[in-house]
């Protein structure tokens, strides 16, 4: 099945499929200087969207999520950075005998543990404290003047720009087929996305009302990447506890999977922010009036 102006294939269910064509159609709608222009584009520095995504999309690849498998463990699944090749990979993390273990999403044990799995929920990006890159040194000219590792940030700085948000600011500058960074951040995310379903992306762009998101949001509708229906699902995200927040604060896989498994999964799924900025959430009925107003 194939859905909207840029005709990505999805599955029965309406689910992304993870796709070398996806990854391609992500990246040209995210380039797409019709849908979104100018203002829309969200805040930025000259030359920030020449050749970068929408802004709504470093809080999209910054975020993750929670599946229970089969055999009743909680997983954590994320954007994961490989740090000897300086590349992103979806990646899934499960306890294991000796302490937690991460896998590429899309290997046979990374399918092994999500096969059967059900969707607990997703869980807001950080935009304060670490980030995934460790140790990396970004020349200014790679992502337009911005360098991850300036937002590599101690979990106690919560007031400094940080996180995993701020570094994919840093990786989606430059999202073209030449950028071997962002490519890699395109290919996982659209892996992430098809495992998790069609209500993670929508949910995660509901989580600003400013910098252009909920116009954002109408164009991945438009351009088929999610649906209208997914927008609008009437939910209310969760505060994160401290303790978890905290954990995850530290942009490491193995920290989030403990953060996670301390949640609250009952009737899910459910989606949980950091408290700094949940205010800022887009109630369905917001959206409903989003959609309309662009009609």
């Amino acid at each position: 099945m194939k859905r909207g102006s840029y005709q990505f294939e999805v599955n029965p269910n309406g689910d992304l499929i993870n796709n070398a064509g996806n990854v391609e159609r992500l990246r040209r709608l995210w380039l797409d200087r019709t849908l979104i222009q100018g203002y829309y584009l969200g805040p930025g520095d000259p030359g920030d969207f020449d050749y970068g995504a929408w802004h709504v999309a470093c809080h999209l690849a910054g975020a993750g999520g929670a599946m229970r498998a089969t055999n009743g463990e909680v997983l954590w699944l994320e954007i994961s950075h490989k740090g000897a090749y300086d590349k992103y990979y979806a990646s899934v993390t499960a306890a294991a005998k000796g302490g937690p273990s991460t896998v590429e999403l899309d290997s046979a044990a990374g399918r092994a543990l999500v096969d059967g799995a059900a969707v607990l929920g997703f869980v807001e990006g950080n935009s304060t404290g670490r980030t995934s890159a460790r140790g990396v040194n970004d020349s200014p000219t790679l992502f337009n003047l911005w360098r991850r590792q300036d937002f590599d940030q101690p979990v106690n700085r919560s007031a400094q720009d940080g996180g995993k948000v701020w570094e994919h600011w840093c990786t989606l500058r430059d999202i073209r087929s030449s950028a071997p960074i962002g490519t890699s951040v395109l290919s996982a995310y659209v892996s992430l996305v098809a495992t998790l379903g069609d209500r993670f992306a929508p949910t995660v762009a509901r989580g600003r009302r400013d910098y252009g998101h909920p116009d954002q949001l109408q164009a991945l509708v438009t351009g088929g990447f999610t649906t209208k229906q997914s927008a609008l699902w009437d939910t209310t995200p969760i505060p994160l506890p401290r303790a978890a927040e905290a954990l995850l604060l530290e942009s490491d896989p193995h920290a989030a999977l403990e953060a996670v498994k301390g949640l609250d999964w009952s009737n899910s799924p459910r989606y949980y922010m950091f408290s700094r900025r949940i205010e800022s959430w887009s109630e369905k009925d917001q959206v409903e009036v989003d959609f309309s107003e662009d009609s």
